[in-house]
């Protein structure tokens, strides 16, 4: 496309550490200290920087400050949580929360951004693959793992991208051509074949799991072949009313079911023991004793944990100078409490509070529900000082990624609740949060293999169901009951183990428009906005006319001279 994406070469992000010698013909003027299209991508080095700035354009889909990351968005669309912020700002996040422009008709533009980093991302992998046969590798082994996760990271950009707008481009070229709306099959179609790619080409052995520091946010082969599952099943919920059928790219259920199969029989990957120990702030201890990374006194298991499969990387060193690499959605759904920390929980802007019917999802001694949610009723004096301030009050917030604090001891001897970035990882806490993105989990795997029909069907949701009942010593609670494997047991089962983790809305989406729609709607939902009471009401007609995908920016219809078509309902 020629200006309606946002164009960022790879070139760009390269810079030689050697300038030229003096001896040197000053008549020679080509740049001894950048690199760029022309004089990059010959050594397998280049390769490996190329794939580094690949994953650093799926990160800033995140880390670069999109109006919505796509975390956000999905979860305020989703029946989990309503819009929040605070009770002054812009109703942006209603227009989302309700699927209706009438909300604040001016935000025309709200994922202006996001569609430009998506296609900046996506313009980096299609570079460094049309370039590739160009390098001089030193073995194969290479460069099939960096241009299969190059090709794992185009797919998941791609699916992120079909599953927000479904009518989008489709430039498998770095290319800045103006194209048109691609059919969404012709997408879907790529986005299997690259994960395939990268599930045949990355060696198994290539990240060892047991070394989390060599392995530790790279796309492994496992990885894409449990995208490769949820890419199945989405498509077949929501194009083939999960009627079993195969999809674009030739996967089928049966290739689905065997990837999720391979991942469970690799002996990579398990359940941690405790639910909560999966997060920092579902496992921190309150006493505020631990140093940076939440160790210590926390129990959390930690980043590259025998249960995550896939996770979107982050870290504490963003500033405003173009270094952005921090987890910007984590801010966004902090508890709103006016520059304070409060019960070891920091500050945030009051967005995504919980709907309380989620809340109510949980049966009794389900360990999910306390490690998912925070009780914001439980918290001392919260409701008196704080929800003045609040929008969509429910009394609820999200846990799972929370910003924490931490006791820091001052220059007196005398200790206060300062943000966790303080200290040795000193950052901004609106733009250096660096808890990961945890995008697949080996929960999901085994909740995917049951749907998909594998003949463990019963042990693999038994498995997931149980730790969520576990006690300390190892014993199921007296709540615990066995539930068979039908397709809307599990369903229910993700709603309660996926909760706020940007899984729930596509699961929704996928049961069919009409369950999804009828799931989401609200009428005359009693909530507190600035401490007066509000009534909140979603149609689920708003929700079926746009089919549940999101509004295309107008700037990017605009910039294409009306080659981009808008999509219906918006």
């Amino acid at each position: 496309m020629k200006t309606n994406i946002l164009i960022l070469s790879v070139s760009s992000l390269f810079v030689a550490g050697t300038l030229s010698s003096c001896t040197e013909s000053w008549l020679d003027v080509a740049s001894k200290t950048e690199s760029n299209s022309s004089n990059y991508y010959k050594s397998q080095d280049d390769g490996l920087r190329s794939l580094y700035a690949c994953y650093d354009g799926w990160q800033r889909t995140v880390s670069g400050g999109p109006d919505f990351t796509l975390y956000q968005l999905t979860e305020t669309m989703s029946d989990e949580c309503f819009g929040g912020t605070g009770n002054t700002d812009g109703r942006n996040t209603q227009i989302l929360d309700r699927f209706d422009m009438n909300e604040a008709p001016s935000y025309t533009d709200m994922h202006n951004k996001l569609w430009g980093l998506y296609y900046a991302a996506v313009f980096r992998c299609n570079e460094f693959i049309d370039k590739a046969e160009g390098i001089s590798w030193d073995d194969t082994r290479a460069k099939d793992t960096y241009l299969g996760e190059t090709h794992a990271i185009r797919a998941i950009c791609y699916f992120d991208m079909v599953r927000t707008w479904e009518r989008i481009p489709l430039l498998i070229h770095a290319t800045k051509d103006n194209v048109p709306q691609a059919n969404p099959d012709s997408v879907y179609s790529l986005i299997v074949k690259d994960l395939t790619y990268a599930a045949d080409k990355i060696p198994a052995d290539a990240y060892p799991k047991a070394d989390a520091a060599t392995n530790d946010g790279h796309i492994t082969r496992y990885a894409a072949m449990g995208m490769l599952a949820r890419v199945y099943l989405f498509y077949d919920g929501v194009y083939n009313n999960n009627e079993g059928k195969p999809m674009p790219g030739g996967l089928t259920k049966a290739k689905a079911l065997a990837y999720c199969e391979a991942i469970i029989q690799s002996g990579e990957y398990g359940l941690v023991n405790r639910f909560k120990d999966l997060w920092p702030a579902s496992s921190d201890d309150k006493t505020g004793n631990y140093i940076d990374h939440w160790v210590d006194k926390s129990s959390y298991v930690g980043v590259g944990n025998k249960e995550t499969v896939l996770s979107l990387k982050f870290n504490y060193t963003g500033d405003y100078d173009g270094n952005e690499d921090g987890n910007r959605f984590v801010v966004m759904l902090g508890l709103r409490t006016n520059g304070d920390v409060y019960n070891r929980y920091g500050q945030g802007w009051g967005a995504l509070t919980v709907n309380p019917k989620q809340a109510a999802v949980y049966g009794q001694g389900d360990s999910r529900r306390q490690a998912s949610i925070i009780d914001c009723q439980q918290l001392q004096n919260y409701e008196q000082k704080y929800i003045a301030d609040q929008r969509e009050y429910t009394g609820y917030a999200i846990k799972k990624y929370t910003p924490l604090s931490k006791n820091m001891t001052n220059s007196d001897g005398t200790t206060s609740l300062v943000s966790y970035l303080q200290g040795d990882m000193a950052g901004d806490f609106m733009i250096s949060q660096y808890q990961d993105w945890v995008l697949l989990r080996y929960a999901d795997v085994l909740l995917m293999a049951s749907e998909l029909g594998s003949s463990h069907a019963q042990d693999y949701l038994n498995e997931v169901r149980k730790r969520a009942y576990t006690q300390s010593d190892g014993s199921l609670n007296g709540n615990y009951t066995m539930i068979s494997a039908t397709k809307e047991n599990i369903w229910r089962e993700r709603q309660k183990e996926f909760a706020f983790e940007g899984i729930r809305y596509w699961d929704e989406l996928r049961q069919g428009l009409s369950v999804a729609s009828n799931q989401i709607a609200e009428h005359n939902t009693v909530l507190l906005s600035g401490g007066v009471k509000e009534k909140v009401n979603i149609d689920a007609l708003n929700i079926v006319k746009k089919r549940g995908f999101c509004q295309i920016p107008l700037t990017q219809i605009t910039l294409s001279n009306g080659v981009l078509k808008q999509n219906a309902g918006w």
